[in-house]
């Protein structure tokens, strides 16, 4: 048997196929284009599925890939088996209707007996048991013994769906000797024992399955097989499982540096290296593919990939951030096939580094809290955790559902999950309406507007802002009416209309309906049901009746401003992916007359230079004068050309791009300036993040900068004039006035300290006993949190052992202080559960350490109720 690695095997596999006339394709994303069916790609099979389809033609009929694949199906085995992986990688062979059987088993025999040199009494096959074709060709041409060929059932040798293209297979086995089998006489492929590696799966599709169950034969049937890399990598390498293979060997090594123990010691520690090690290959590449982590689909796996990762590190003793370290090395080994991780090395890094230390800030608490749990659930003789705290873990504290399940395992407890899912369900619903309470009027009016007849609107408003029309429909309170008078407000809808409609974040036009005798301001545009547009009208002077003609007008200014904002909003987003990097999609938007709003995926905050960056390079692109220009197309020409869009999204057939210059390509139905000149001026006003993994930019543009500057100027010269300097002198007086504050601080926190110093005897002597424990709970006067907390440092050093709950009042802020000693802190007082009782009294909440917690209240008047509790919680701590 050849001895060769993971790297050389992968490219032996290609050159082997290539050199039968294959078209050799790199790796194709983890996330799916255009399929709906699948989260992540899981099989290497899954992104040639529209060829397979008859979808689209294939670039040749014969195509061979080494595909990465993600699959979390069985993620709590990963690490406690020898075979589970989130991360592999698949070699695939395929033909659409050029080779069929005959082909695909004589080149798989060939490629492990000839190129991996592998024996041949060393190999197994099986097939479908009514598949005698497979059977003959291997026995009569390949040389298989008939002992050698295992006819097995639907189950394990049939690959189908519930309807569509269908077929058995053959699998390729590896006997790798007694000493892993079972020990029975009848040991073979099929059985459950690890004595029969299977390496390779070729699929004979050659049936299409119709609803009835019926297998009707395919005019040209197709080839699709897969062999795991990492599986054929342990059998050439002759090691006992996956993480033993040379390449991912490298990995173990670097978490063992960083744990500081040995693979292969200690079961448990077996586990978390194994599962450290496999997801932080999956990590690498999900995120060098664009997903971010977040609390949805893909965004989720990822979170729950490095969470998991994180706090297998922890059972490690690993207490700082890690994972960094690990994911170098993944990219350092792996860029030699993938240079894309290489190249996207910084923002994987970022990207995980930062979700890890989010993570690292909750984790403790977390834990904390769901030991407590435990103990409680113990206490009670109780096996489950109610769905409502795993669903508080999950909400406040960043824990995944899998993470508690599997801590809770650990402990031989399991979770409520129906109630959990009920809580979640709970918060969707709350989502929900949040999002219907602020969804367009012309959706909710169109929901309860009553037409008289079928109504057609022809949208002119590319070419247009002024339009002759005539009036088809009038609405006034939900029903349709003839006439619309003086001092009434209305809907009215027009044959033709050169007003936008509110829709993808533009709001609607506002304008001027006129004729001799009628005139009336258009206050809103919107869709109602079956995209009827809608124009909400007060009326100024005269009568309209359904027939009439109007002048259309819309306010030529208010549509402009629009325009300048949603071109904008089109150069920022192409200039966030050219500076934070492609990952970066846009996650909702809207466009006003007088700002822009555009939210958009990524992992942290953006750093001011970054955001400078981003602002000089939009600006660059409106002072360049792009030509702006929109193409109708049909989607998949959009596609191929590289249009940014929501392609997840359904779309019709013929779809709108806009253009700007080279640097910009988007579907998008919005309306927009001719020439990026236009926008005249942009200007960030702020990022913030409104949720994990989206971020939020808003900016402006137009006359609002120009506004925005002068604004700016008249606040300088307030300034100027309160500070009695010169303008080019203010930095350097506010700088003069900052020092002489901070040193008056320091002088102040000075005089607190002593303060502080000058009660400690006072508050000592204050001391309370109860069962045998010294207690202390005290108000001070004007002490902030900080003050507090240095007065409690002292009164523990002083007291010896002991609590101490401390209070006061300053700003009209409350603080709350509770330090325990460590004497006894071992006999189970906890200041964090001490404390978040205290608070409560005052209306307020917080928690902490066992040794050292904080909180904060609401309610003044109840100060000195809150510090009488003290006894009673100590007492109830105490039992």
């Amino acid at each position: 048997m050849k001895k060769i690695g993971l790297h050389e095997i992968r490219k032996e596999f290609l050159d082997f196929f290539e050199g039968k006339g294959h078209l050799i394709l790199p790796s194709f994303s983890l996330v799916p284009q255009n399929d709906k069916s699948l989260l992540l790609i899981n099989a290497g099979m899954a992104p040639l599925k529209p060829y397979f389809t008859g979808e689209k033609k294939p670039p040749r009929e014969r195509v061979a890939t080494c595909q990465k694949c993600i699959r979390t199906a069985d993620i709590e085995n990963v690490g406690k088996t020898d075979r589970h992986a989130t991360f592999f990688e698949m070699l695939g062979n395929f033909s659409f209707g050029n080779y069929f059987k005959k082909e695909a088993i004589q080149w798989a025999w060939e490629f492990l007996t000839v190129n991996m040199e592998i024996p041949k009494e060393l190999l197994w096959v099986s097939i479908y048991e009514e598949d005698d074709e497979a059977f003959e060709i291997w026995k009569n041409e390949v040389g298989v013994p008939a002992e050698k060929i295992v006819r097995l059932g639907k189950e394990d040798n049939f690959w189908e769906l519930e309807v569509g293209p269908c077929g058995p297979c053959s699998e390729i086995y590896v006997d790798r000797g007694e000493k892993y089998g079972c020990g029975k006489e009848d040991c073979e492929p099929g059985c459950d024992c690890d004595r029969y590696i299977e390496v390779w799966n070729l699929v004979f599709t050659q049936f299409d399955k119709d609803e009835n169950g019926n297998y009707h034969p395919l005019d040209h049937p197709n080839i699709d097989t897969g062999m795991g890399l990492e599986r054929i990598a342990t059998v050439m390498e002759g090691t006992d499982n996956i993480f033993e293979v040379g390449e991912i060997k490298k990995i173990i090594n670097i978490v063992e540096r960083e744990a500081g123990k040995k693979y292969g010691q200690k079961y448990e520690w077996d586990v978390s290296i194994r599962v450290i090690t496999d997801h932080a290959r999956a990590m690498t590449f999900l995120v060098s593919d664009g997903v971010i982590p977040s609390n949805e689909g893909r965004g989720y796996v990822l979170r729950r990939l490095i969470r998991r990762a994180a706090r297998h590190g922890k059972l490690l003793g690993i207490e700082k951030p890690f994972l960094s370290s690990v994911v170098s090395g993944v990219i350092e080994s792996w860029k030699v096939t993938y240079p894309e991780i290489d190249v996207n090395k910084e923002r994987i890094l970022k990207v995980i580094r930062a979700e890890e230390e989010k993570f690292q800030e909750t984790i403790h608490q977390g834990i904390q809290i769901l030991d407590n749990y435990i103990e409680e659930i113990k206490n009670k003789n109780q096996k489950y955790l109610d769905g409502e705290k795993a669903f508080k873990l999950y909400d406040t504290y960043g824990f995944p559902l899998d993470l508690t399940r599997e801590i809770l395992e650990e402990k031989g407890l399991a979770v409520d999950e129906e109630e959990f899912n009920f809580h979640m369900e709970e918060q969707r619903k709350r989502a929900r309406k949040a999002r219907e309470r602020s969804t367009d009027a012309g959706w909710k009016h169109g929901e309860i507007i009553d037409f008289s007849k079928e109504i057609d609107t022809e949208f002119k408003g590319y070419e247009s802002l002024d339009t002759n029309s005539r009036v088809v429909e009038i609405i006034i309170d939900g029903s349709s009416t003839g006439t619309i008078k003086e001092g009434m407000e209305g809907i009215i809808v027009l044959d033709q209309t050169p007003f936008y409609a509110e829709r993808g974040g533009q709001v609607g036009d506002k304008g001027i309906f006129r004729n001799n005798n009628f005139l009336a301001h258009v206050v809103d545009t919107q869709y109602a049901k079956d995209d009827i547009i809608i124009h909400y009208i007060k009326v100024d002077k005269g009568v309209l009746n359904i027939g009439d003609s109007v002048e259309a007008q819309v306010d030529y200014n208010y549509r402009h401003d629009v325009m300048r904002n949603h071109s904008a909003t089109h150069l920022l987003h192409r200039a966030l992916k050219d500076v934070l990097g492609e990952h970066v999609n846009q996650a909702g938007s809207i466009v006003l007359p007088d700002r822009l709003r555009f939210d958009f995926t990524h992992f942290e905050a953006v750093q001011e230079e970054e955001l400078k960056e981003i602002e000089r390079i939009v600006n660059e692109k409106i002072l360049e004068a792009l030509e702006v220009k929109t193409i109708e197309t049909s989607l998949e020409k959009a596609q191929a050309a590289g249009v940014v869009g929501l392609f997840e999204e359904k779309y019709k057939d013929k779809v709108r791009v806009v253009q700007m210059g080279d640097y910009s390509k988007e579907l998008c139905g919005g309306t927009h300036v001719n020439n990026t000149s236009f926008i005249g001026m942009f200007k960030i006003i702020s990022e913030s993040s409104i949720a994990a993994g989206v971020r939020r930019i808003e900016a402006i543009t137009g006359r609002a900068v120009y506004n925005y500057l002068l604004g700016l100027e008249e606040d300088l010269n307030n300034i100027s004039q309160i500070m009695k300097v010169n303008r080019k002198d203010l930095s350097s007086k506010v700088q003069n006035i900052m020092e002489e504050l901070k040193s008056k601080e320091k002088e102040i926190e000075a005089l607190k300290a002593k303060m502080a110093s000058s009660i400690v005897d006072e508050i000592l002597n204050s001391k309370q006993n109860i069962n045998n424990i010294d207690y202390i709970a005290c108000k001070v006067e004007n002490m902030d949190m900080n003050s507090l907390r240095n007065l409690g440092d002292k009164l523990k050093d002083s007291l010896g052992s002991g609590v101490i709950v401390l209070s006061s009042v300053d700003n009209n802020k409350i603080y709350f202080l509770c330090a325990v000693t460590k004497d006894l802190v071992e006999k189970g007082i906890h200041a964090g559960n001490i404390i978040k009782e205290v608070a409560k009294v005052a209306g307020g909440g917080g928690g902490g350490r066992p040794d050292m917690a904080q909180a904060g209240g609401k309610d003044v008047s109840k100060v000195d109720e809150a510090l009488n509790k003290v006894p009673s919680i100590l007492e109830e701590q105490l039992k």
